[in-house]
């Protein structure tokens, strides 16, 4: 790598900002856009006009629904920074965000501490091993308390936590943080003004009482983490700042710790320091490791350095049709460079595509290039069969990378334009929706005719509707939400199906015997090759095509059909007359034969439930939730004195209604949060 590309590279952080619904992830977004000089007014999220949330329904709702990307410079750094939805329907946003990120700041509500969701993000952060911060939002709110945030952090996270600042006021009166490093205390003297602060000399007994527990916290588990750190706090020597600042950056890089910061991005208070952690603590794409993938052409695992000068690697990890009707594909460049019109091979399809324009977004505004290097998040036009998870590289130096994993939809609706003419626009558009969206699935019910649509819960499906009939100006009908129910098998079983007919004047023939077994709940259909036989890898691979198409109709109600080993064991073909469709033909017979007879059951999605409720409606909503088939597992004590929360399972065909049910219990006083947790056996 030459040098120039080098200093390029160590000056990008690619991060995002995740959290649980509420938390104020957008609004630090768009203090970080205004403090670094990339916007100049701040848009608020209750006035629907901030700058990363700018679909009309984002702006409607108030809540993030599809991750945006934007950049801009803060001191000597480029932030790449993508703001991510924090609602459990939109979860594959986070997914597929975090799956190209190197960085990530975690934002909390400091009165809530650790919510679902933020266990949620928090997780596929850990799957990705990626660095991140924790930002403890909304300080000045009544009943923000920082010490039970802090340990809420703590109890629920395996990394080290490293509180970097401690609090200058509490809950209304908070007005600014001391840096635990360095001593010096900061106070923000314009609510209207992030940049607008100034130091403080003297700060009160109790304020420093708790900067310096925390402050004798934070050193002794630096010394913890670190040999020379903890020779110089043993022996009571001063600690250089630059050496501290390098352990935090090392230990925050390598996953083992987490730096934690502090203020009330509403408020206007705590966000350049947060910006100024950024750029210290979190990596550059120097510092994380090569890409891992496969050479298509030989299975081999191959690497690719962070560097322009490498082959080209690129991940595609987000495809939008956006204002203007155009499919925009997101691009992680992560070697190599990326000229406009220049031969793109996507390994994963095995074609070759030509991106026609590039362009740097900021949320739904583009800054054209006429090329880009590696380590930068972007996007192009021009792919016209690129998907998510599709990798993108050399044709001369193909490489395949991990794909990125979709959602099971859990619910489904019928939808119908209102007029026939409207028909094939409707099958269009809802085309558009499965190529943007892994989560979403459209198709035509074989018995009824109805076109059906299927998410991950009923705001998804609401806002695809919505979508439907304002961005593309289609006029539908919807039906009432209904249960994705799907079917297992819990015996195993075998059988064999032979296929001997002629068609065409040419013999079809294949013999096929199948073992399926009951697999664990949630392995999907593993298919196995037993057979002891020699048969050609297309015949195999036509028997694992035939098994999975003919398990799309189970035998108990035409659902699809899963959490079950299907093993080929005995197979015959004949020479000039086996196929690769007599296959298939044979081992779809053989799997409807072998579901109906193993003893097959219906599965329902089981939610985790999460209800924030007044002590005096405990007992009325523990009453409700047992009558709808939830089982309670937890009933925890919040901050908030008088407030407790219950979390547990419930099916979701249960759970239609609930929010009007659990208002009408609680005159509106309690919230919940359902998220899908697995498929289980229907029961009662």
């Amino acid at each position: 790598m030459n040098p120039k590309d080098q200093r390029r590279m160590s000056r990008i952080r690619n991060l995002g900002i995740m959290a649980h619904i509420d938390a104020g992830k957008t609004t630090v977004t768009e203090r970080m856009l205004f403090i670094s000089g990339k916007i100049h007014r701040i848009g608020e999220v209750h006035d629907g006009n901030t700058t990363m949330d700018w679909m009309v329904q984002e702006r409607e709702r108030g809540i993030t629904i599809t991750s945006a990307v934007t950049t801009f410079p803060w001191k000597d750094a480029d932030l790449h920074l993508i703001d991510t939805p924090g609602h459990v329907d939109f979860t594959i946003e986070v997914e597929r965000s975090l799956r190209v990120l190197d960085g990530a700041v975690a934002v909390f509500d400091s009165v809530h501490g650790v919510e679902p969701q933020s266990e949620t993000v928090w997780r596929q952060a850990d799957k990705f091993r990626i660095p991140r911060l924790a930002f403890l939002n909304k300080m000045d709110r009544m009943g923000a308390e920082y010490e039970r945030a802090f340990q809420s952090l703590e109890k629920h996270f395996a990394q080290v936590m490293l509180p970097v600042q401690a609090p200058i006021g509490f809950e209304g009166a908070f007005r600014g943080v001391v840096d635990l490093l360095t001593g010096v205390r900061t106070v923000w003297t314009d609510p209207e003004d992030p940049t607008a602060c100034e130091v403080l000399e003297v700060a009160s007994p109790a304020e420093e009482e708790v900067a310096a527990r925390y402050r004798e916290k934070l050193f002794e588990r630096l010394a913890d983490l670190d040999d020379g750190v903890c020779e110089k706090y043993l022996a009571g020597e001063e600690i250089p700042l630059d050496e501290l600042k390098a352990v935090l950056r090392r230990v925050t890089i390598s996953g083992k710790a987490v730096p934690v910061l502090i203020g009330t991005a509403l408020r206007n208070k705590g966000l350049p320091p947060l910006m100024d952690a950024v750029v210290d603590y979190l990596p550059s794409p120097l510092e994380v490791p090569p890409v891992l993938g496969q050479d298509p052409r030989t299975a081999e695992l191959v690497q690719r350095e962070h560097a322009s000068t490498e082959k080209l690697c690129a991940l595609a990890f987000k495809v939008a049709m956006m204002e203007d009707g155009r499919r925009m594909t997101f691009l992680r460049l992560y070697s190599g460079k990326i000229d406009a019109g220049m031969e793109l091979y996507n390994a994963t399809r095995k074609l070759t595509e030509r991106p026609s324009r590039v362009f740097m977004m900021h949320a739904n505004h583009r800054e054209r290039l006429e090329s880009i290097e590696a380590g930068n998040i972007f996007s192009v036009l021009g792919l016209k069969l690129t998907k998510t998870g599709d990798t993108l590289s050399d044709p001369t130096a193909p490489i395949v990378l991990e794909p990125i994993e979709g959602y099971t939809p859990v619910i489904k609706m019928a939808v119908e334009p209102e007029t026939s003419r409207d028909k094939d626009r409707l099958d269009e558009v809802l085309g558009k929706f499965r190529d943007e969206d892994p989560t979403f699935n459209s198709f035509e019910d074989r018995e009824t005719g109805e076109t059906i649509i299927e998410g991950m819960g009923e705001l998804h499906l609401e806002i695809v509707a919505d979508r439907i009939r304002r961005d593309y100006k289609v006029p539908i009908m919807v039906g009432k939400p209904q249960v994705v129910y799907m079917e297992t098998l819990t015996q195993a079983c075998e059988l064999e199906s032979v296929v001997d007919r002629q068609a065409d004047n040419e013999s079809l023939y294949a013999r096929v015997r199948l073992r399926l077994e009951p697999g664990i709940r949630g392995s999907g259909r593993v298919f196995e090759n037993r057979c002891t036989v020699p048969l050609k890898p297309e015949f195999v691979d036509a028997v694992r095509d035939g098994a999975n198409d003919a398990s799309q109709n189970g035998p108990v109600g035409g659902f699809e059909a899963t959490d079950f080993v299907v093993a080929l064991v005995d197979a015959e073909a004949r020479e000039g007359a086996s196929t690769p469709v007599a296959f298939k033909m044979a081992t779809a017979m053989t799997i409807e034969k072998a579901l109906a007879g193993a003893a097959p059951v219906k599965l329902e999605p089981l939610m985790e439930l999460e209800v924030i409720v007044p002590d005096e409606f405990m007992g009325e909503v523990i009453g409700d939730l047992q009558s709808r088939k939830g089982k309670v597992e937890e009933i925890n004590d919040l901050a908030t004195p008088g407030v407790r929360e219950i979390r547990g399972k419930v099916p979701l065909g249960r759970m239609f209604g609930y929010s009007t049910a659990i208002r009408s219990m609680t005159q509106g006083r309690a919230t919940f949060t359902l998220k899908f947790h697995s498929y289980d056996i229907v029961r009662g």
